[in-house]
């Protein structure tokens, strides 16, 4: 079956089809570096870290750019209140991001480019631009000239009346028209700023996107994501002006993932995080109280493309749902190795992983994923109550990994951390049977209650005993 995707741009389900056979060209927008990264940069960040796994594994060969915007209005303006510089400002968060990506278990981008790296292509864009008419100077300033641009509004489907009656645009009578966007701005004093023919100054927004688009991966690329906040106007803007100077389509296929939205534990509405509402929840708070991997089953629960809801009862039922996939991996008790059993465990395992191609294929159904592993799970932990072990139990609890570090999820972290105690473990528990047999309960229960001091679980059962460590 052929991948399919949902493309903001036509507004449906499409076969992905890339420029260059087997290779994925993917842009996604990056944060503005000027805060602490709460769990909705981890949202997005999450979502197409999957993506790109998958392609990967699926045999695509991805080229993964993700930006930084390190010079912006709120980078200065947060400076500024700090007494500090805005690049030493910006590098702080950019290492800091960083550093919770890798304990998301986020790969590394291909590239992490960024705005005051890029200053000299920006300003290449932008003449070009100037010199076909798309831009004009106005005062030190450049804009793009939106009326020029025939088919602006194609990706948010609005008009160019029904933006300028229905949306707030800074007051500025140098500019043609309301609509038209900043692609160079005059540096005020203070203000960090390189040169260009027009002035001293920084590049807008929406130009930075395009011109690390256009430097790193080519003139068109195969997708472009980003929150669905963005569609309007950042990633409109983006088109406009690339295809405004390649005339070339730019993205084949946008993709958008939803906003994260929190749920108050007392009214129970939703609502948005913020500082003034004192519930923003920053991604080293998360990371301070559960396993990474417990967001990242958060987002895959969910559609990518739908709100995210999220409190502290969300959080704690996936934690949940992350003891029980990590249950499967438990060692086996028995050592059955033939019979109905097998069969049973290798039909489910290769079941999972049909299932699993099947629904991520259909515009990466993340949660019918899930779906598909839980009962894989099942499978697991029957075939080892019937005493299942060997190389038969070894393959379906490897099918098991694999399918969900496609996905993102380290289940395999919380028993590679207790190997070398496994065969001390072992030991004891045969020790506490002998006991049991022997009728030495008092000796027998005071293993059981200092392994779980230490945080192992024993559990009885007709086909003997197994551990498991705790949450």
């Amino acid at each position: 079956m052929t991948i399919q995707l949902y493309n903001t741009l036509t507004r449906r389900v499409e076969p992905l089809e890339t420029l260059e056979t087997g290779v994925v060209r993917m842009y996604v927008c990056g944060v503005t570096v000027y805060d602490d990264a709460h769990i909705g940069h981890a949202m997005s960040a999450i979502v197409f870290d999957i993506v790109r796994r998958y392609l990967e594994w699926r045999g695509y060969t991805v080229q993964h750019i993700v930006n930084f915007t390190d010079v912006d209005d709120k980078i200065i303006a947060r400076a500024n209140e700090q007494r500090r510089e805005p690049i030493a400002l910006a590098e702080q968060y950019i290492n800091d991001f960083m550093r919770q990506l890798d304990a998301l278990n986020v790969l590394p981008a291909t590239l992490y480019p960024r705005a005051t790296q890029t200053i000299p292509q920006i300003v290449e864009f932008i003449q070009g631009l100037v010199d076909t008419g798309y831009a004009y100077v106005a005062d030190g300033d450049v804009y793009f000239r939106v009326e020029r641009d025939s088919d602006y509004g194609k990706l948010s489907g609005r008009s160019r009346d029904d933006m300028l009656s229905g949306t707030r645009f800074d007051v500025d009578e140098r500019k043609e028209s309301p609509a038209d966007f900043a692609l160079w701005k005059a540096a005020k004093p203070g203000e960090p700023a390189w040169h260009s023919p027009w002035s001293e100054g920084r590049p807008g927004w929406h130009i930075e996107c395009s011109a690390m688009n256009l430097v790193h991966l080519g003139e068109q690329i195969d997708i472009h994501g980003g929150g669905n906040d963005l569609v309007f106007p950042h990633h409109e803007n983006e088109i406009a002006q690339t295809e405004s100077l390649t005339g070339k389509q730019f993205a084949r296929f946008w993709m958008h993932n939803g906003m994260l939205q929190l749920v108050n534990p007392q009214t129970r509405q939703v609502e948005k995080m913020s500082k003034s509402l004192g519930n923003v929840v920053t991604i080293d708070k998360f990371l301070s109280q559960y396993d990474a991997d417990v967001f990242r089953l958060i987002v895959l629960s969910s559609y990518y493309r739908s709100p995210l809801t999220y409190n502290s009862e969300v959080a704690a039922d996936n934690a949940r749902k992350l003891e029980r996939l990590r249950s499967a991996l438990a060692p086996a008790i028995g050592d059955i190795t033939a019979g109905s059993s097998i069969a049973e465990l290798g039909e489910a395992a290769e079941t999972t992983r049909t299932r699993f191609i099947e629904v991520m294929d259909n515009d990466l159904n993340t949660a019918g994923a899930l779906a598909a592993l839980f009962d894989l799970v099942r499978a697991i932990n029957v075939a080892r109550d019937a005493g299942v072990g060997g190389k038969p139990f070894q393959a379906a609890q490897a099918t098991l990994r694999e399918l969900a570090a496609v996905l993102g999820l380290r289940l395999h972290e919380q028993f590679t951390r207790l190997d070398d105690a496994a065969p001390f473990i072992d030991l004891l528990i045969e020790t506490r049977n002998a006991l049991r047999k022997a009728k030495q309960f008092q000796l027998a229960d005071a293993i059981r209650d200092r392994l779980a001091d230490l945080g192992i679980t024993l559990e009885d059962s007709s086909q003997g005993t197994r551990w498991k460590a705790q949450q």
